[in-house]
């Protein structure tokens, strides 16, 4: 059984081979440590650490790790007053430091096995390096250290380094660096909750500051950003969201008091540190608008004082309120600096590209366009100005979109409604929108819609015309009040022309137009477009007439009814001379609505081939007048694969565009330069690029260089 050990016996024993070993180290004796002394000092330690564990004495452990590191602190300062002497044995002097901590470390091992790893501590050899290097710590709290000497010690480790300054980098700077982050992690801690913003940026810059004047003053220059980057990380990103959100003094209202400019503006790289903590908290905020949208979405409810009923209205008025007010930082704060402007955009790209609950980007944004131009669109009265200023800003945002393509598409198919069915808010808004897009994505972009509006343009001055037609031959005038607006092919959306099989009251009214137009123009063929039309008619119920408002394949669908009172589907189908699914929406819309001006059988919601339907003469509304809607029609399939068969083409166009300008380019040039172009419109998929690539030289547009294969050339 081992006898139980005083700890201050313990010590003055251990103290006793400390002695020697530094009387060896420093050349004052010729009698080195042999086993035996060795093997005492280390079972006093063992002793110490050990006894009466019953009392678990580890009192004793945690005094001799104390005493240890001041063992070692004492060794370096024992030459304090002789600088000049400790300046001349630098390097012997560090290597004596390496061969105490080694020896000390064999002496106090069980410490390392036990004490050390049971409470978390540095090793051994870790605090005794870590003493050398708290002389630099000193000097951070304000301490007074020999600069000369300090450089000494460094231009040591730089200069014996066999290959460069691997024996600086290895055996000083990483465990100095290692120092650095627990040093300013600490201090951000002393100084994150009673700071407020401004001022934990004016220390932060003042931190960033010293470590460069430290640098200059005895470090190597390699060793910089390295300590600026460990500074910077443990100072601003690790607290980056306090920072953020304090109360009354966050970068928020930093941002907004314009103090950050000042705070910030001597410290290297600290635009880009800030920026980078700016865009991430963007970024974030945005992300949270999009998980918002989407639980609303997968609700089916949307939640707002302001705005009712529209869930891209709800989000995209948000984003754009978020896009006001850190655009505002921006051009105030940061004076328009682009690293910030870059942030800025970095951030918004991310999330205005989440799709929500399925529903893409593009959509959302078209849809938004498609409110705020529409008559009644939304619960939303925006005055003319606030109108302009909407679209003003949601154009900013679509340049954030991947998809640009398929939000024109998406706006082209939105618009062709709001003209056709006569419920744009009204033309001057349309084509400001339209100069909005074409001045920020070029006139292709647009060039289809401009041609919508124009056409309606000029259809109302067809309609005049028409008008004095009819007046100037009464004979035409068949009682039917009829417009009609004659559209440009290439301008609209494709649409399969309607079959229709016209009710002979609708006939008469077509031939008359039809010979006013082949009067007035020649080569020009009309094609009617009869599921885009609508009618008003009267029904004349037995409680009361109602004006029907409907479309033109409901109309036709009704008028049937006139001549006969029950009806089966297919004979509805062959009379009306209609696909089945285009007899389906009307019949569905007449029978299964709220106005069920047809009677069907079975009773039921659904229209099959076997339904009968008979005119309800009964029918009644509180209204003197309505309007039946037909079913929703999901485009977005198709506007989707119309778009994805367009870019081909884009891409083929730009090719040919690079090369008939450059006549011969490398692969990866004539990629980049093509990535490059068709971004402002749509991300490309590169893969697609070098197929078409194949298909422009399979076609002879292109050709590969006979001495390289991987440059091409333009065949005119």
């Amino acid at each position: 059984m081992a006898k139980t050990v005083d700890l201050e016996k313990g010590w003055e024993e251990m103290k006793k081979g400390m002695a020697k070993l530094k009387a060896t180290l420093e050349g004052q004796s010729d009698s080195p440590f042999d086993s035996e002394e060795s093997v005492k000092l280390y079972t006093t330690v063992f002793n110490l650490c050990t006894q009466n564990r019953k009392s678990d004495h580890t009192e004793y452990a945690a005094e001799l790790y104390k005493r240890y590191r001041s063992a070692i602190n004492e060794y370096i300062n024992e030459t304090k007053e002789t600088w000049h002497i400790f300046s001349e044995r630098t390097s012997e002097r560090w290597s004596n430091h390496n061969i105490m901590v080694r020896w000390l470390s064999k002496f106090f091992s069980y410490l390392d096995r036990y004490y050390v790893v049971k409470q978390s501590l540095p090793n051994l050899a870790e605090a005794g390096k870590a003493c050398f290097h708290d002389l630099i710590e000193q000097e951070r709290e304000g301490g007074q250290i020999d600069r000369d000497l300090v450089r000494s010690v460094v231009s040591m480790f730089r200069d014996v380094g066999v290959s460069g300054i691997e024996l600086y980098e290895n055996d000083f700077e990483v465990y100095m660096l290692e120092n650095t982050s627990v040093y300013y992690a600490r201090k951000a801690l002393d100084h994150i909750l009673v700071d407020s913003c401004p001022d934990y940026m004016l220390m932060v810059e003042q931190c960033l500051k010293t470590e460069k004047e430290r640098v200059s003053h005895y470090l190597c220059p390699s060793t910089e950003p390295k300590l600026l980057e460990k500074t910077q990380h443990e100072l601003l990103f690790v607290h980056a969201n306090q920072l953020l959100e304090k109360e009354s003094s966050g970068l928020s209202r930093l941002l907004e008091d314009g103090q950050v400019c000042i705070s910030i503006s001597v410290i290297t790289n600290g635009l880009e540190s800030v920026s980078t903590i700016f865009r991430e908290h963007v970024t974030s905020i945005g992300q949270a608008l999009v998980r918002n949208a989407a639980d609303e979405a997968s609700h089916k409810k949307v939640e707002s004082k302001d705005i009712v009923g529209f869930p891209e209205q709800v989000f995209l008025r948000k984003v754009i309120d978020l896009h006001d007010k850190y655009l505002s930082y921006v051009n105030g704060c940061f004076m328009n600096n682009l690293i910030f402007q870059k942030a800025l955009d970095e951030a918004f790209e991310v999330f205005c590209n989440k799709q929500i609950a399925g529903v893409s980007s593009a959509e959302i944004f078209a849809t938004f366009c498609d409110r705020i131009l529409k008559k009644d669109g939304g619960s939303e009265k925006l005055t003319d100005e606030a109108i302009e200023e909407t679209l003003d800003k949601i154009v900013k945002l679509i340049v954030h979109l991947h998809e640009k393509d398929l939000f024109a598409e998406f706006c082209r198919k939105k618009l062709s409604r709001r003209l056709l069915s006569d419920r744009s808010v009204n033309e001057e808004h349309e084509m400001s929108l339209l100069s909005k897009l074409k001045q920020q994505f070029g006139g292709q972009f647009t060039s289809k819609m401009e041609g919508m509006v124009e056409d309606l343009i000029l259809g109302r001055e067809k309609q005049v015309e028409f008008g004095n037609y009819l007046r100037d031959n009464p004979h035409e005038n068949r009682g039917t009040d009829m417009s009609v607006t004659v559209l440009t092919t290439g301008f609209w959306p494709t649409y399969k022309s309607s079959e229709l099989n016209v009710p002979t009251e609708l006939i008469r009214c077509i031939e008359v137009f039809s010979r006013f137009y082949t009067s007035n123009t020649r080569n020009r063929k009309l094609t009617w477009m009869f599921q885009f039309g609508y009618c008003n008619l009267i029904g004349r119920f037995k409680p009361k007439p109602i004006e029907l408002q409907l479309s033109t394949h409901q109309a036709a669908t009704l008028l049937l009814f006139n001549t006969s009172e029950r009806l089966s589907f297919s004979e509805i189908m062959s009379q009306l001379n209609l696909p089945s699914e285009e007899v389906k929406k009307p019949l569905h819309s007449l029978s299964c609505s709220n106005y069920k001006v047809l009677i069907k059988e079975p009773d039921n919601k659904a229209i099959s081939s076997s339904d009968v339907f008979e005119f309800n003469s009964m029918f009644t509304d509180k209204m003197r007048r309505i309007k039946i809607p037909l079913p929703h029609t999901e485009e977005k399939k198709k506007v989707t694969v119309d778009v994805d068969r367009s870019r081909p083409f884009a891409i083929d166009a730009a090719v040919v565009r690079i090369m008939k300008s450059r006549k011969a380019l490398g692969y990866q040039q004539l990629l980049m330069e093509c990535v490059e172009q068709l971004n402002r419109i749509f991300k490309p998929d590169v893969r697609l690029i070098k197929k078409r690539i194949e298909d422009l030289i399979h076609r002879d547009y292109l050709e590969r260089d006979e001495d390289d294969v991987s440059m091409f050339r333009y065949k005119a």
